[in-house]
């Protein structure tokens, strides 16, 4: 099935090559003297669409790509204050020269007619005032009705389907990756268009040198010098609830700044906003979301996937500073300070029954097993960030030191009911109170600069880290895993403790032929880690010492130097990108208690490439392939016991284990379409890739709880998705469309008592439609609907699943001051004849005072009082169905009052 996709694809993207027509030539006037920026299109006879446009440049050149089945085609040239010309003539590659007449018409009346969309070079422009409703008040309400962009859940930007690598506000790039705050906060009252540039390269030495596959997006505002913002302040019930958000803003041409304090306990996790959503351009040097390393963590409750207003239980207070200046009278080195503080506290609980059938491989008598989990989670992070550029055609600098700490406490209460066994008259009926206390610390420092020299460009990049992170986790009573013999233990506690220290340098030189620019690069990775870790029993709060097996001491440490070879070729119309890199591999694995020395030494070729050629004037396409090793990473190995949860035990090591050896392969392709002349964008993709492995993952369940150690065996997973997106907007209408569809095959194996394969097959529509035609009246309407099935091919078990949910926001305008809204929200799951439908109503009505731009607004959320969110699913390698009850907001009210700064 795979390879007559592939076949396909490849047949129809090559027809649509071959069958392409250029023509070329120059523009003059009658005078011979050049034209620029004269358009020249190209249509069919008889029919009143452009095909394919061009404008010509400073010299009077023009070159034009089109495809038409049509034996003639109509080249059609205009430009001003010249008498347009056109010519009929056969489809087929030419030269056609112009030579136009002047003309002078006198104009009674100007009527200025703004285009929605407008595109010159690389760069798209959208209009936003074509695109936003009454409704809408911020930059990110009316990104998400624009034709070929999305907004995702978590605040990413995607344009074709794929995320922005930069975010400018006026050409400038403060939030560094963390645009959330602005494209939330930014009035679209302030914004005169938005931009995206394609192909775009942030490092400017590197501008017609390096390619790059992603896009970034421009936030051009109406003045250089903006001083804006938004805020909120609201309150409501029940229980008690308030809300503030304040967010000054200013753009100036020397200085930006964004002071930012967010808090709330209505259900709505701001401090999400200091993520990091793009990351740039490699050449940058290395910037990263930070995380802590993780051990063990408790038990905790499911969320619905529903809007968080719905369920998010918490109490949250987010400070962000960020500030650009230029210190320097040379205005092409900035300094950037970045700085936040989160604290935050969130419930949650839920309720879930499991049902293993009969015959099942892991709990073969079959049986009910229920659970109900109550958390509390207590988090507080601070971040501190400098960052000093020089991005110039000359040269290019960069530093960015990061620091980041993290103090967390997470809690958690269990019930654990397990019905007698067929044969047995005792139940099974476990609780217990869990406690995870997990400080971190993060230091960071990148640091990259290109020179150039003569025709060469020399880059420097220098990286290191240091990660210390501390677990504790305390199960109480000790009872409560009897299943792993800590019966007689009335508390047990797990410790751990890791430091890591990576460091990065790499030399590479760039030198350019033709259109060609060749780079190759010197480089040394070196990580060093170290894992301690113990479980110990407590009995009338004196620790017991449980056996060497409950220890770890491991180290597990890399050295890898490496060299490659860039490669870029970069044309008008088409672009190559080859990365052909050999690195060594030098992991050591040793397990300090047990004396065990694992190593591994090897030199691979890792290979990636992209490339992209535009044709038709509108069409661009895509391919992608790589290869890439993965020989482990920290805590891939160890050998004493560790409580990942307090219902899991692992051992990560065997007698006979070896180093893990995982090969993945992907090959991918995409056509993407963007006319702004008729405000149409589509794009079609398919990506296949495998991953060959020489280890599993083995699991032993016993009712609630679950051993794991690993097993060598050779076992690959393959995966193939293809997907279409087609998105329109109808200016006449006021309205904006898509339709996108996926469908995955994939296959995975696990070892749960026994090896099973399992083959899945999933389906995906979405539509999201918008509409404002009536001033009246403003409509948001998303759907998607999901189909799979998964088979566990072992057992030769076969289950389908479904889904559908829709998110409709209306809008009504009796008048300029008064909104009336009505939201709902239903999300259903099908698993076996078991169905779950979920629906949640709101209503709003807001005020506005116009003169001064401050909104009331009154909201009532979850009016049918909805206190649970259900949900079943499937997990076919241990014939298990579980339905789940999470327990969600309330019926509230909220009166907020919304404005802006300036």
């Amino acid at each position: 099935m795979k390879n007559l996709l592939s076949f396909i694809l490849v047949f129809c993207c090559s027809i649509i090559v071959l069958a392409q027509k250029t023509i070329s030539g120059n523009i003059t006037d009658s005078n011979g003297k050049a034209l620029p920026s004269a358009s020249v299109t190209i249509e069919e006879p008889g029919k009143n669409a452009i095909l394919a446009y061009a404008i010509s440049n400073s010299k009077g050149e023009y070159k034009i790509i089109f495809t038409s089945s049509e034996s003639d085609v109509i080249l059609k040239v205009k430009a001003f204050n010249q008498k347009t010309q056109s010519k009929t003539i056969k489809n087929a590659d030419q030269t056609q020269n112009f030579s136009l007449a002047g003309e002078t018409t006198e104009i009674e009346e100007v009527k200025i007619k703004t285009k929605l969309i407008t595109k010159k070079g690389d760069t798209i422009s959208y209009d936003i005032k074509a695109f936003e409703n009454k409704s809408d008040r911020s930059l990110a309400d009316v990104l998400k009705k624009m034709p070929g962009i999305e907004v995702n859940k978590d605040g990413t930007v995607l344009y074709q389907g794929e995320p922005i690598n930069k975010f400018y506000v006026n050409g400038k790039d403060l939030m560094e990756g963390g645009y959330g705050t602005i494209n939330n906060s930014l009035p679209k009252d302030a914004v005169a268009k938005v931009e995206v540039l394609e192909n775009h390269q942030p490092v400017k030495i590197l501008q017609d040198k390096v390619p790059s596959e992603n896009a970034a997006l421009n936030i051009k505002l109406k003045k250089s010098v903006t001083m804006t913002g938004r805020g909120e302040v609201g309150a409501g019930f029940s229980p008690f609830l308030w809300n503030v958000k304040l967010t000054p803003m200013f753009f100036g041409q020397k200085n930006q700044w964004v002071v930012n304090y967010k808090a709330n306990n209505n259900g709505e996790s701001v401090e999400n906003e200091g993520n990091m959503l793009s990351f740039g351009s490699r050449w940058e040097g290395r910037r990263s979301q930070a995380s802590q390393k993780s051990w063990t963590n408790v038990e905790t409750a499911g969320t619905p996937n529903i809007g968080e207003k719905r369920y998010l239980l918490n109490n949250v207070h987010f400070f962000s500073a960020n500030l650009l200046t230029s210190p320097f009278k040379n205005k092409e080195w900035e300094l950037k300070a970045n700085a936040s503080y989160t604290n935050n506290s969130i419930k949650r609980e839920d309720y879930q029954v499991s049902v293993y059938d009969v015959g099942s491989r892991t709990v073969p008598l079959g049986g009910t097993f229920t659970s109900s989990t109550s958390n509390n989670f207590y988090d507080n992070a601070a971040k501190g960030e400098l960052i000093f550029t020089k991005n110039a055609k000359k040269g290019f600098f960069k530093n960015t030191t990061t620091w980041n700490s993290f103090w967390n406490t997470d809690r958690a209460k269990v019930d654990n009911y397990l019905p007698p066994a067929v044969g047995e008259t005792n139940a099974i009926h476990k609780m217990a109170m869990e406690d995870l206390n997990s400080p971190s610390g993060i230091f960071q420092n990148s640091l990259s600069t290109i020179v150039p020299w003569k025709e060469k460009l020399f880059n420097v990049m220098s990286y290191v880290k240091y990660q210390k992170d501390r677990q504790t986790m305390s199960i109480n009573p000790g009872s409560y895993l009897i299943d792993f013999g800590f019966g007689n233990y009335s508390k047990i506690n797990q410790y751990a403790t890791s430091k890591t220290l990576e460091v990065d340098h790499s030399v590479s030189v760039g030198f350019s032929y033709k259109k060609w620019t060749f780079t190759p690069e010197v480089g040394l990775n070196m990580n060093f880690n170290n894992l301690n870790s113990a479980i110990n029993g407590e009995v009338g709060g004196t620790n017991h010492f449980l056996g060497s097996d409950m220890l770890n001491d491991v180290d597990w440490n890399e050295i890898q130097p490496y060299t490659q070879l860039g490669v870029n070729f970069k044309s008008q119309n088409f672009n190559l990108n080859m990365t052909l890199p050999v690195n060594f591999y030098g992991i050591t694995y040793r397990d300090n208690i047990r004396n065990k020395y694992l190593d591994q030494s090897k030199t691979v070729f890792e290979p990636t490439l992209f490339a992209n050629y535009e044709f038709a004037s509108f069409f661009k396409l895509w391919a992608f392939a790589n290869q890439k090793y993965d020989f482990g990473n920290f805590g891939f190995l160890y050998g004493g016991k560790m409580l990942t949860s307090p219902t899991s035990l692992r051992v990560r090591s065997a007698d006979n284990i070896e180093m893990p050896e995982y090969l993945t392969r992907s090959i991918g392709s995409r056509l993407e379409y963007r006319n702004p002349l008729n405000n149409l964008f589509f794009n079609v993709r398919y990506n296949y890739s495998t991953n060959k492995r020489n280890i599993i993952e083995s699991y032993k369940t016993n009712g609630f709880t679950n051993e794991l150690v690993l097993e060598t065996m050779d076992n690959t997973s393959k995966s193939q998705t293809e997907s279409a997106e087609i998105g329109k907007y109808f200016p006449k209408y006021k309205m904006n469309l898509s339709v996108s569809a996926t469908n995955t095959d994939s296959n995975s194996f696990s070892f749960f008592n026994d090896l099973r394969e399992t083959d899945s097959n999933r389906q995906n529509l979405g539509i999201k439609f918008n509409n404002a035609y009536f001033s009246w009246l403003s409509v948001d309407y998303n759907v998607g609907f999901n189909w799979s099935k998964s088979s566990n091919t072992t057992d030769n078990i076969d289950v389908k699943t479904s889904g559908w949910n829709h998110n409709l926001s209306t809008y009504i305008y009796p008048s300029e001051n008064h909104t009336f809204g009505f939201f709902w929200d239903d999300l259903t799951t099908k698993v076996k004849g078991t169905n779950f439908r979920n629906s949640f109503f709101d209503v709003s009505y807001q005020y506005t005072w116009v003169k001064k731009k401050i909104d009331f607004e009154l909201k009532w959320l979850n009016i049918a009082n909805r206190k649970v969110y259900e949900t079943v699913s499937v997990d076919v390698a241990q014939s298990l169905i579980s339905t789940n009850q999470m327990y969600i907001r309330p019926s509230q009210f909220m009166f907020t009052v919304k404005f802006n700064f300036k």
